[in-house]
C-alpha cells in the first residue's frame, strides 16, 4: 500500500477549510439544545486512552446514557458489564475521554470531549440506584467542548433506515470459539447466553 499521507501540509491539501457552522457549533459546556438531546439519548460510544493503547466502549441505559450535574459536568453510571474495566483502567492513568451520543431514529449525533475521573462516593453511587442495586463507581465528566456532528455518516449508512436485521450475523459464540482457537465451546456458550436473563441487568 502506498500514498501515505506524512504530513499536516499533505493532508490540508486535500481538504476544504471549515466552514462557519463548522467551527462555531463548538460550546465550551451545555446550551439548552445540547442539553435536551443528551437527556434524550440513552446510548453513547465512550472513547478513552491509555497506556496500552485506545479503548472504545458502548454504553446505554434504560433512560439518559449521562446525567447533567451542570453545565460542564455529566455523570455516567458504570453499571454491570464483562468486569474488564479498559475504560476505568484508562480514565484512572490518562482522563482524557471522548462520547458520541446517538438517537434511535436521527441522523443527528452529538459529541462530547474532556476529561473523566472516578467516583465511588457513596451519595453519587445512591443517586443512581434501582432495582436495589447501584453502579460499583460514576465516571464524573468534564466537558471541554461539546458540538453536533455532521448528519452525513448516518445517512450514508441509513442506519435507522435500512431494514438491516441480525438474521445471518455470526453469534457472540462464535466469535468467541474462533479468537480462543476454540479453547470456548461457542454453541455451549451461545446457550448459557440465552438463559442469563436472571443474573439482571444492573
Amino acid at each position: 500500500m502506498t500514498g501515505w499521507i506524512t504530513s499536516l501540509d499533505a493532508l490540508h491539501e486535500l481538504y476544504g477549510t471549515p466552514g462557519l457552522p463548522a467551527m462555531a457549533k463548538v460550546s465550551a459546556r451545555l446550551t439548552p439544545a445540547y442539553r435536551a438531546f443528551l437527556d434524550r439519548s440513552r446510548f453513547c460510544l465512550l472513547s478513552t486512552v491509555g497506556p496500552e493503547g485506545t479503548d472504545g466502549s458502548p454504553r446505554g441505559d434504560e433512560g439518559p446514557v449521562v446525567t447533567a450535574l451542570d453545565a460542564v459536568t455529566l455523570l455516567m453510571p458504570d453499571w454491570k458489564g464483562n468486569e474488564r474495566i479498559d475504560s476505568l483502567r484508562n480514565i484512572l492513568r490518562d482522563g482524557r475521554v471522548s462520547l458520541c451520543f446517538l438517537i434511535p431514529g436521527s441522523t443527528t449525533s452529538v459529541r462530547v470531549n474532556g476529561t473523566a475521573r472516578l467516583s465511588a462516593e457513596p451519595a453519587l453511587l445512591t443517586r443512581f440506584a434501582r432495582d436495589g442495586k447501584q453502579p460499583r463507581s460514576v465516571i464524573v465528566i468534564t466537558i471541554a467542548e461539546v458540538y453536533s456532528q455532521c448528519a452525513r455518516a448516518l445517512q450514508r449508512s441509513a442506519l435507522w433506515t435500512s431494514g438491516d436485521c441480525s438474521s445471518g450475523l455470526p453469534s457472540v459464540g462464535q466469535m468467541l470459539q474462533e479468537a480462543s482457537e476454540g479453547r470456548i465451546d461457542g454453541a455451549g456458550y451461545d446457550r448459557e447466553r440465552a438463559t442469563r436473563a436472571h443474573l439482571g441487568m444492573w
